[in-house]
C-alpha cells in the first residue's frame, strides 16, 4: 500500500484544490448581483446569432475543416512515429529504416504546416467579411435610431461598439473558433489513439479529465465577469475621451486641467484594475492546467518505473519503452490543446462580452419607423398643417401643448418665444426627428407619419445654429459627396448665398481643406455653406433654426441678403431671436410655454402690443443701449 502513496499524495492535492475552487465559485455565484457579475444574454443566443452571419461563409468553412483535418495528422500520426523509433533502436537497428521514418515524419509535418497556411488565409478573408457586415449592420442601425435614442447613447460608448467590440469578435472568427474546433479533434484524436495503444494508462490520463472540466467550468464564470469589467471600463474610458478632448477649449478657458485629470486618472485606474483581475484569472486557470499535466506525466513515469503495467496486452500490444515514449508524447499532445483552450477561451469570453454589447445596440427598436403603407413623394408643394399636436421629451412633461396652425406653401413663417417655448422642437418635428404624442402634422394634406422618412426628409432643408462640417474639402461638404453636380452649380449656390464672396480669397477654393468640425473657419462662414449646402440640393421646404446667432453684424448682412433671395425658393420656416430678421415674414407665430399666444404680420402683431410687442421693445431698447455704450 506504502507504494501507492506518491499517487494518493497527488489525488490529495488535486482534491483540496478543486474544493476551493468550487467553494469560490458558488460564493460568487450566491452574491453575483452584489459585485456586479450579471448575465444579459446567455451564450446560447450570442452563439446563435453570430452563427447567422457566419451563414453564407459556411463553404469556406466547411473547406478549412478539410484542411484542418489534413493538419492535425501530425499530431496524431508523430508520437507514433517516434515510439516506433525508439523500438527501432532498441532492437535491431537498421538505418534505411530510420531514414524511411524520418521522411514520413518530415513529410507529414510539412503537409501540416501548408495545411495551417491555407487554413489561415482563408479563415482572414471569411473573418474580416463577416466582421465587416457587422460593423455594417451597427453603423446602418445607428443611423436608423432617432434624435432622442441618440441623445441617450454618449458617442464614445457607440464609437467602441463599432471598434474595440468588433475587432474581438474579428479574433473570434479568425483565429478563436477554428482552433477551439482543431484542439477538440486533437484531444479526441489523441484519445482514441491512446486508448489503442494500451487502455490502462488511458484511463489513468482520463482520471485527471474532470478537474479539468472543473476548472474550465470555474474559470468561465470569472473569466465572464473580469472580461464584462474590462469592457465597460475600455467603453468608459473612450467615452470620457470623446467628451472632452472635444471640449478641451472649454476645460483650458476655465483652468480644469486639474480636475479633468484625476478624473481621467480614476477611470483609468479603474481600467487597469479590470485588466490585472482578468489577468489574475487567466495566470490561475493556466498554471493548474500544467498542474494536472505534470501529475499525469509523473504518475505515467512512476507506475511505468514500478513496473506495475506489465505485460498487458490490448489489440496484440504490450507495455514497452516505445510504448512510455509514445504515451508521454501523447499526454503532451493532450494538455497542449487544454492549455491552448484556456487562452482561447479567455478570448471567446472576450468575443462573447463584445457581441453582447454590439447586439444590446442593435437590439434597440428605433423609435421613428416608416409605416407599413408609407408612400413615397416625388414632389411636394411646401403646404404644412400641424392640428392639436402635443408632444413631451419626458412623459407627462408637455413641451407642446394642443398647437395648431398652418403654412401655406412659399411662404414665409416666423417662430418666436422665449427659450423652451417650444419653438425648435416644432421644426424637429416636422421632418420626423421625433414622433408626437398627439394630433396630426400634415404634408400638403397628407400625414407625415404616412410618407416615408428618407423620402419626407429629402424634401427638407435644414439650416442650424450649430453649422455641422465635416472633415474634408469645402466641395465635399457642400454636396455631402452627392454625385451628378458640377462646379459651376456648386458656385453658383454660393454665389446666390454670397458664400462666395470669402471663397474665392482662398488659396485652393472650393478644393480648400475643412478641418474637424470646421474649426479653420469662423462661424459665419460655417453657416454661409450650410446655406449653400442646403440651396443646391434644391428643398421644397427650408428650415432656418437661428441662423443669425453669434455672428458678426458684418456677416449677418450677408446672411439677411441670402435669407431675402431664400425666400422665393419654397416655403420658409424660421427661429430666430432676433427680431429684426424676420420682420419681412408673412406670419409669425408666438409661442409661450408650448403653446400659441398671437400670430400675425410683424405690424399686426406690434399693433396688438401684446407679447410679440414686448419681446420687440425689450430688444429695441437694448439695441439703443448697447448703441449709446460705443
Amino acid at each position: 500500500m506504502m507504494e501507492f502513496y506518491p499517487l494518493l499524495v497527488v489525488g490529495g492535492v488535486i482534491g483540496a484544490l478543486s474544493i476551493i475552487f468550487t467553494a469560490a465559485y458558488f460564493s460568487i455565484k450566491d452574491r453575483k448581483e452584489a459585485i456586479g457579475f450579471d448575465r444579459y444574454m446567455k451564450d446560447s443566443e450570442i452563439t446563435k446569432r453570430l452563427l447567422l452571419y457566419a451563414k453564407p461563409y459556411l463553404k469556406n468553412f466547411i473547406i478549412v475543416l478539410l484542411v484542418m483535418l489534413f493538419s492535425i495528422a501530425y499530431d496524431i500520426i508523430s508520437p507514433l512515429i517516434v515510439g516506433n523509433i525508439e523500438e527501432m533502436i532498441k532492437d535491431d537497428f537498421e538505418l534505411p529504416r530510420l531514414f524511411a521514418a524520418v521522411a514520413v515524419y518530415a513529410a507529414i509535418l510539412v503537409v501540416s504546416l501548408i495545411c495551417t497556411y491555407v487554413q489561415a488565409i482563408i479563415l482572414q478573408k471569411t473573418g474580416q467579411k463577416i466582421v465587416s457586415n457587422i460593423r455594417e449592420d451597427l453603423f446602418v442601425h445607428i443611423e436608423s435610431l432617432s434624435h432622442a435614442q441618440l441623445n441617450t447613447y454618449p458617442v464614445g460608448k457607440l464609437v467602441t461598439r463599432a471598434t474595440n467590440d468588433t475587432y474581438a469578435l474579428s479574433m473570434m472568427f479568425t483565429n478563436i473558433i477554428v482552433n477551439l474546433v482543431k484542439n477538440s479533434f486533437i484531444i479526441i484524436g489523441v484519445l482514441t489513439a491512446m486508448m489503442c495503444l494500451n487502455y490502462q494508462l488511458t484511463l489513468m490520463v482520463l482520471c485527471f479529465v474532470p478537474f479539468i472540466v472543473l476548472f474550465t467550468v470555474i474559470f468561465r464564470k470569472f473569466s465572464r465577469r473580469a472580461y464584462r469589467r474590462v469592457k465597460d471600463g475600455t467603453t468608459d474610458i473612450n467615452t470620457f475621451l470623446s467628451e472632452n478632448l472635444s471640449g478641451m477649449k472649454i476645460i483650458q478657458i476655465f483652468n480644469r486641467e486639474d480636475f479633468k485629470m484625476a478624473e481621467f486618472d480614476e477611470k483609468n485606474k479603474a481600467l487597469g484594475k479590470s485588466k490585472r483581475q482578468q489577468i489574475f484569472v487567466f495566470g490561475i486557470f493556466r498554471p493548474f492546467v500544467y498542474m494536472l499535466y505534470i501529475s499525469s506525466v509523473l504518475c505515467l513515469l512512476y507506475l511505468g518505473g514500478r513496473g506495475y503495467i506489465r505485460n498487458v496486452s490490448f489489440l496484440g500490444q504490450t507495455i514497452s519503452a516505445g510504448t512510455l515514449v509514445t504515451f508521454y508524447m501523447y499526454i503532451s499532445k493532450f494538455f497542449n490543446p487544454i492549455q491552448n483552450l484556456a487562452e482561447q477561451f479567455n478570448w471567446l469570453q472576450s468575443a462573447f462580452a463584445s457581441a453582447e454589447k454590439i447586439f444590446t445596440i442593435l437590439d434597440i427598436k428605433p423609435e421613428v419607423v416608416d409605416a407599413p403603407d408609407a408612400i413615397e413623394l416625388e414632389h411636394i408643394e411646401g403646404n404644412i398643417e400641424f392640428r392639436d399636436v402635443w408632444f413631451s421629451y419626458v412623459p407627462d412633461e408637455w413641451v407642446l401643448r394642443g398647437v395648431s396652425f398652418k403654412v401655406n406653401a412659399k411662404e414665409t413663417v416666423a417662430f418666436v418665444g422665449s427659450t423652451g417655448s417650444g419653438k425648435t422642437t416644432i421644426l424637429s418635428l416636422i421632418c420626423r426627428n421625433y414622433d408626437i404624442q398627439k394630433g396630426q402634422i400634415l404634408i400638403d394634406g397628407i400625414d407625415i407619419r404616412k410618407i416615408k422618412i428618407s423620402s419626407l426628409r429629402r424634401h427638407f432643408g435644414q439650416m442650424l445654429q450649430d453649422v455641422f462640417l465635416f472633415s474634408g474639402t469645402i466641395r465635399s461638404n457642400i454636396l455631402l459627396r452627392s454625385e451628378g453636380i458640377s462646379d459651376d452649380e456648386v458656385m453658383d449656390a454660393c454665389r446666390y448665398v454670397n458664400a462666395d464672396k470669402f471663397i474665392d480669397k482662398l488659396t485652393d477654393g472650393l478644393d480648400e481643406e475643412v478641418r474637424e468640425r470646421g474649426n479653420n473657419f469662423s462661424a459665419g462662414q460655417r453657416q454661409l455653406l450650410s446655406f449653400a449646402r442646403t440651396i443646391i440640393h434644391k428643398p421644397a421646404v427650408m428650415i432656418l433654426d437661428e441662423a443669425t446667432a453669434n455672428i458678426d453684424t458684418e456677416t449677418e448682412l450677408l446672411i439677411q441678403d441670402s435669407l431675402e433671395k431664400m425666400m422665393n425658393i419654397g416655403t420658409m420656416l424660421i427661429v430666430a431671436h432676433r427680431l429684426s430678421t424676420i420682420q419681412h415674414a408673412d406670419n409669425i407665430i408666438v409661442l409661450s410655454h408650448g403653446e400659441i399666444v398671437e400670430s400675425g404680420n410683424h405690424q399686426e402683431l406690434l399693433s396688438k402690443k401684446g407679447r410679440y410687442y414686448e419681446l420687440y421693445m425689450m430688444q429695441y431698447k437694448k439695441n439703443e443701449l448697447m448703441g449709446k455704450n460705443k
